[in-house]
């Protein structure tokens, strides 16, 4: 696939490094440095490109800023239409310490409104990225720790289940971007065992129905 990678903090970084591993097409956009970017490139054996440039014909698109530079990124990317966009962005303020949208709406569905011909699918906010590499290493084991994906294009969530499995999680179902009113509080949950427990932050989860 053809993906773009729109961010160039670590989940952008390194989903894009581990997706260019697969054989994907990667191109890296959107830095405060260019330097940075063709640093990320020259690594992963990828591409940089403009904002418009890499949304272009590409397949799928990850959209990895913080949420106070997502107007300024979706302006660049233009009104993405028919487009896959994967969305990993937490609604979060300046220091990551609070939502800034919550429980009658979330940041998913606000995305969906900003780009609503955009074929929008949330996954990857719900782990912390210091897991992405330790995964994709046990990516033949099982059972594999699940990741939520959460959407209301059924096409777009089959897409984004290729691209997880690709990275050695297996996709957990969990709705429709409605979903993410609970699902981006969650993700708080997870970034505080990961960074505020000991124990390390590569933490992943699995949830599994008990048979009777």
């Amino acid at each position: 696939m053809n993906i773009a990678i729109l961010g160039s903090g670590l989940i952008g970084a390194k989903l894009g490094s581990l997706w260019a591993q697969c054989g994907h097409s990667v191109t890296f956009a959107y830095s405060r440095s260019p330097q940075k970017l063709e640093r990320l490139a020259e690594q992963a054996n990828a591409a940089t490109a403009t904002v418009a440039d890499a949304v272009r014909g590409a397949d799928a698109v990850l959209l990895a800023v913080h949420w106070s530079r997502v107007d300024d990124v979706l302006g660049q990317a233009g009104d993405l239409a028919g487009t896959v966009v994967l969305n990993c962005c937490v609604p979060l303020n300046d220091s990551d310490s609070e939502l800034v949208v919550g429980m009658t709406t979330s940041g998913a569905e606000e995305l969906a409104r900003k780009r609503p011909k955009a074929r929008l699918v949330s996954c990857f906010n719900t782990v912390p990225s210091e897991s992405f590499a330790k995964v994709f290493a046990r990516r033949t084991q099982t059972p594999r720790p699940n990741l939520l994906v959460y959407g209301d294009d059924s096409g777009a969530k089959e897409l984004a289940g290729g691209l997880i499995r690709d990275i050695g999680f297996e996709p957990l179902e969990a709705g429709g971007l409605r979903t993410g009113r609970f699902v981006e509080p969650f993700a708080m949950v997870t970034a505080e065992l990961a960074y505020g427990q000991p124990g390390g932050a590569a933490l992943v989860y699995r949830f599994e129905k008990l048979k009777d």
